[in-house]
């Protein structure tokens, strides 16, 4: 089984998707990472985030292991992820990194902005998250400060809507639901309905009714 989760930053996809794969026995990726990854690789080398060429090479020598960096969950390296995945050749590079992930048995859940439209377009069930802005900033927030990571609100609502703004106008790969997708608005669900909610969606999209055991 092949689990597509999709929406905006802060939406809660990535702790849905790290909650159902869990609950349902299978592999979670987390495709922001490879972004992160692939922006920090630059920061490391000392190269503009502007070098197309830098950043393909680093897509295609990215290992496993790097995605095990703290540093890829700060909020400045999901601005620079951001600008990174805007990019066609590293996209193309990293496509094959998520197929040969969605093809373990017996399945996976990858959650992003194109798993359901580009990478995972067969997928048994797809879930587009979404939330309001003003909630996806008040839980980014309060992220980053259990962090120790004192940004303001404001700045990092701005920077949400900055992003969005990028992810969903830009021409390559662009976020969006999937025309056969499940929507789910998590604005005022806490962790457990959200939870709870998107596996009634899987079970009701399978047919599986003992999901919830």
């Amino acid at each position: 089984m092949i689990i597509a989760i999709d929406g905006p930053a802060a939406s809660g996809k990535g702790t849905l998707g790290r909650r159902l794969a869990d609950h349902l026995g299978l592999a979670h990726l987390d495709t922001g990472l490879l972004y992160r990854a692939v922006a920090c690789a630059l920061i490391d080398r000392k190269t503009a985030l502007s070098d197309i060429a830098a950043a393909t090479h680093a897509a295609e020598t990215l290992t496993p292991e790097q995605l095990a960096d703290p540093r890829l969950r700060g909020a400045a390296m999901g601005e620079f992820a951001s600008v990174i995945s805007a990019y066609q050749p590293v996209r193309d590079a990293l496509l094959a990194f998520q197929h040969q992930f969605a093809r373990q048995q017996p399945g996976a859940v990858l959650d992003g902005r194109d798993i359901g439209t580009v990478v995972c377009p067969d997928a048994d069930v797809k879930l587009f998250i979404t939330a309001a802005p003003e909630e996806r900033a008040r839980r980014r927030h309060l992220e980053l400060q259990n962090r120790g990571e004192n940004t303001a609100y404001d700045t990092i609502l701005s920077d949400i809507l900055r992003r969005d703004g990028r992810d969903m106008t830009r021409s390559t790969a662009p976020l969006k639901a999937a025309a056969d997708a499940l929507t789910l608005d998590t604005t005022h669900l806490d962790a457990e309905a959200a939870f709870k909610a998107a596996l009634a969606l899987v079970a009701a999209r399978t047919g599986k009714t003992d999901l919830a055991s």
